[in-house]
């Protein structure tokens, strides 16, 4: 072989080894590389309402296809962030983050990842517990001295608060007026609007956020 031979040759072999690093997708190359960073985060974003200890869900994907990346859940609960729950992405990104919520009421949700450096909200999440009710007529005067159109009477809750209830695939938020009731075993006394935007009647169980 003469020497121009040998020079074409290996110009050649440089050429083909580069088209085949050129041919490589960029996103392939960020999947096989441990130390790329993520640039966005995609979640499907969910307003729940769960009856009782329940798990959920929240899913999304790490971009751009970044597997085996720490996912956080993060709710907010009096005013501060907290992990409630965490994931490593998968296959193309993908994650599931999974939970069964313990506190009651509505919170935001959020899902962050890279270290902090990306947050997406991710939705709301409202508990209810179940309890026991009537329903009664408040036509009169009441012990909290003013009527709330969706009113209830409870013995403990201050005057004002506010509570949300799910009856029957029904919500309605309703505000403490009045005091009781006063039979034993019931917690809650759903004043007419109350109970008729609920579909309540007489005395049965009722799911509330207090």
């Amino acid at each position: 072989m003469t020497r121009r031979q040998a020079v074409r040759e290996s110009r050649l072999a440089q050429m083909a080894v580069g088209a085949s690093v050129l041919a490589i997708p960029a996103s392939a190359a960020a999947v096989g590389d441990h130390t790329a960073t993520p640039t966005d985060l995609r979640v499907v974003k969910r307003h729940l309402n769960v009856p009782g200890i329940r798990p959920i869900q929240v899913w999304g994907k790490l971009l751009p296809g970044l597997p085996g990346r720490r996912v956080h859940l993060q709710g907010l609960i009096r005013g501060r962030w907290h992990t409630i729950s965490s994931t490593r992405s998968g296959k193309l990104g993908r994650f599931d983050l999974r939970f069964e919520p313990h506190w009651l009421g509505r919170q935001r949700l959020r899902v962050q990842a890279a270290a902090g450096n990306l947050r997406r909200p991710a939705g709301t999440l409202t508990q209810y517990r179940q309890g026991s009710a009537s329903w009664y007529y408040d036509g009169g005067q009441t012990a909290c001295g003013f009527h709330a159109y969706y009113g209830v009477a409870n013995l403990s809750l201050p005057c004002g608060a506010k509570v949300t209830f799910m009856n029957r695939g029904r919500r309605v938020t309703a505000v403490v007026d009045d005091r009781g009731p006063y039979v034993a075993g019931r917690e809650w006394d759903l004043n007419q609007n109350t109970a008729s935007a609920l579909g309540f009647a007489g005395v049965g169980t009722v799911w509330s956020t207090r």
